[in-house]
């Protein structure tokens, strides 16, 4: 939906050719899960939504929609940057679609079985294994120009493997290797966004664009609230949680940060035309006005409307055994070292020396007696 206002705003009010409009469209349409997760996660914690599932439903909501997001940047990059025939552009949709899908699917099912479940590094191992299916399924894509496969791969693959692992014992709020992401994520986001902001160049901004922008970007945030409210019927969600979830789609950051450039690197990489080198500018000037406009603001409208808008249930004092006792990660979350078991060796070796030195007094003790 957000797809299809933000094409026809775009191709109307600033002239840009529909390839170019739906290419903006796929972009903008994806929800960030960096501003998402984090507000909902705060929430949990304190008992809200937690009854009805809501922050588990936002969360799974928001990842399908980036997966479909990024398959349908793919293609259309594909198509308007491919030098292919029309028969390669006609199988793009389908072959992303099915070979995303069945790579992703059949990648996570091999992260079931290597390592083994018992093998003392099985924790790096399957960060690795998954890490490394995602970069094979990327830069896989993109070699066999297939870009939008990868992406999808890369969501199945996770969705494959975690529900394997939960199946052998592993809790899904308790998962090791998503913890493991998490602190790549650290690392990398302050990156990501840094590189996206030094790309801007204020003194090139045309303002009417920019207010033409501002206003495209804000109709179509509340146009989709508006419908996702409208269209949540038949569940068990009141209107006052509707409003709530719908406001949580709003935010826009990560994808926005990795599509934003893509399309000018391609136009200048293959030295197109001053005018297609324009309009891949103007993509990327829409998606920094989208982090900036929406990023902020939903993340302020989650943490201050999730107390009024969802039900609060009581929250677990003591979280149940195994799991994390705070929502930030730590690297002592992913340890390969079991501390408990290397604190009972220590001690085991202390008492050891102990016994030891107390027989050797007690023997010269009686040594001692029995010479006197």
């Amino acid at each position: 939906l957000t797809h299809s206002k933000k094409c026809v705003l775009t191709h109307f009010l600033l002239d840009l050719p529909w390839m170019w409009s739906m290419m903006l469209g796929s972009i903008i349409a994806a929800v960030s899960p960096a501003v998402v997760v984090p507000c909902l996660f705060r929430l949990r914690t304190k008992g809200y939504g937690v009854a009805k599932g809501i922050p588990t439903l936002i969360i799974a909501v928001a990842g399908i929609d980036d997966a479909a997001s990024v398959a349908v940047f793919g293609i259309i990059s594909s198509i308007m940057f491919t030098k292919q025939g029309l028969a390669f552009q006609i199988a793009q949709a389908p072959v992303c679609v099915f070979g995303g899908l069945g790579f992703g699917v059949f990648w996570g099912a091999l992260c079931k079985y290597i390592p083994e479940k018992g093998d003392a590094y099985v924790v790096p191992i399957r960060t690795l294994m998954l890490f490394g299916g995602g970069l094979l399924a990327v830069f896989g894509s993109e070699k066999v120009h297939f870009e939008g496969a990868g992406p999808l791969a890369v969501v199945f693959a996770a969705f494959t493997s975690s529900y394997f692992w939960c199946g052998d014992g592993w809790d899904l709020e308790d998962n090791p290797v998503s913890t493991a992401f998490e602190i790549f994520w650290m690392i990398f986001e302050p990156i990501l966004f840094g590189i996206t902001g030094a790309s801007i160049k204020i003194r090139e901004l045309d303002p009417h664009i920019v207010s033409i922008g501002v206003g495209c970007i804000y109709v179509c945030i509340i146009v989709r609230i508006a419908v996702t409210v409208a269209i949540a019927f038949g569940d068990k969600l009141n209107v006052k949680e509707k409003v709530f979830v719908a406001i949580s789609w709003m935010s826009k950051a990560t994808v926005q940060a990795a599509l934003g450039p893509v399309a000018l690197k391609a136009v200048t990489s293959q030295q197109r035309s001053a005018e297609e080198v324009h309009y891949a500018e103007l993509v990327k000037n829409f998606c920094i006005l989208s982090i900036i406009l929406s990023a902020p603001l939903g993340a302020l409208l989650i943490s201050v409307s999730g107390s009024k808008l969802l039900t609060k249930t009581k929250p677990i004092l003591e979280p149940p055994e195994g799991w994390r006792r705070s929502h930030r990660p730590s690297l002592h979350d992913i340890s390969i070292i079991d501390e408990e078991e290397e604190r009972e060796d220590i001690e085991g070796i202390a008492d050891e020396d102990t016994a030891a030195n107390t027989q050797a007094n007690a023997q010269t003790t009686s040594v001692f007696t029995v010479t006197k």
